[in-house]
């Protein structure tokens, strides 16, 4: 057995039989009935409460991807809670995984982006936006990649919870120089390739991570607690009115028109 290393900690919890201390808080006294479920999230990430401004700014962030319908990730859910009914955690973990840089985890790209091509460092200090701007949409064209945080299969040309997001951050002190600098890329994209591109919620929400100063590794999670929830209805209308089977037979029998015996 080798040498025992520094004490384990955490900043974050800790419960006695008599007392449950979250971040330096009483749950049961100051958190419960005084803070709403965006407030915690907060408290947690950060270990200190929102400001009357940062509530409201990132509870709308946490609200806005709750539900988008009957997306791959709802359907994933779905489709595993007809499968294992008795495993609702399982079936909210399979929607939640498909959570990537296609669905929902774009906003972590998002973030990414703006903070390697703005470091927090070079915030309020001059910086051109617009040859940054430049700089940054040539680099993902040349290597031929999709600009993280713009264009939408369904939104166009505008996606109706972006500017509604930039309007709460502007009203709230959360308006500064990366959701400046998304638009910018933003104007440098569609010219470039010719097509609608509109910022959409999710690379909204990685610019105003970023005012924030969240780090872009944790970015995603925002959209993981958020989905959950929305999953966890999913499921719960899956239960008393479901479609999983009936998407399931359908895909069946087009598959045997299209491929099967006797197919066209």
């Amino acid at each position: 057995m080798g040498k025992r290393k520094e004490k384990i900690s955490s900043n974050i919890a800790w419960s006695t039989p008599e007392k449950i201390c979250v971040r330096g808080l009483d749950l049961p006294n100051e958190i419960l009935g005084h803070m709403n479920l965006g407030d915690l999230a907060f408290l947690q990430l950060t270990g200190r409460k929102a400001t009357p401004e940062e509530s409201r700014v990132f509870n709308a962030i946490i609200i806005t991807l709750v539900e988008h319908g009957i997306t791959p990730s709802a359907l994933a859910a779905r489709m595993t809670y007809m499968g294992a009914p008795e495993s609702l955690q399982a079936a909210v973990a399979a929607g939640l995984c498909g959570l990537g840089t296609v669905f929902v985890g774009s906003m972590e790209g998002a973030s990414k982006m703006l903070y390697e091509a703005l470091p927090q460092d070079r915030r309020g200090t001059g910086a051109d936006l617009d040859a940054i701007a430049l700089e940054t949409v040539e680099k993902f064209h040349a290597r031929k990649a999709i600009v993280p945080g713009l264009g939408h299969p369904v939104h166009k040309p505008v996606d109706p919870r972006t500017p509604r997001l930039f309007q709460i951050a502007a009203e709230n002190g959360r308006s500064g120089q990366y959701i400046e600098l998304i638009q910018k890329i933003q104007g440098v994209a569609e010219a470039k390739s010719g097509k609608m591109l509109p910022i959409n919620a999710t690379g909204a929400i990685g610019a105003i991570c970023c005012e924030f100063g969240f780090p872009w590794k944790i970015v995603r999670g925002f959209g993981v607690m958020a989905r959950a929830i929305g999953l966890v209805g999913h499921i719960l209308e899956e239960s008393e009115n479901p479609i999983s089977y009936e998407l399931w037979q359908r895909a069946e029998q087009e598959i045997l028109e299209t491929s099967g015996p006797g197919a066209k």
